[in-house]
């Protein structure tokens, strides 16, 4: 990771990116993140998508709550509700 304060950037985001190719770069404002250049190569397009949708990440972090709480069905329970 790499991280450049906005004020004092000398190159243009595209040149950052470039240069740093699969690292991946914070913007900062006053030393505070604003905002992350990051490197979409080995990254599929679903894969964004659903990491930058609020309603998914809200299902994952319930799922995630579910699990801490005991909240879990086994393999085989699945397997008998919906077999056919």
């Amino acid at each position: 990771m790499r991280t450049i304060e906005i004020s004092t950037a000398s190159k243009t985001l595209a040149e950052y990116a470039k240069e740093w190719d699969e690292d991946f770069v914070v913007l900062t404002s006053n030393s505070r993140p604003v905002a992350a250049i990051v490197s979409l190569k080995s990254i599929d397009p679903e894969s964004v998508a659903l990491s930058t949708n609020r309603a998914f990440l809200e299902i994952v972090d319930q799922a995630r709550r579910e699990v801490a709480e005991g909240k879990v069905v086994s393999l085989d329970t699945m397997r008998r509700r919906f077999a056919h």
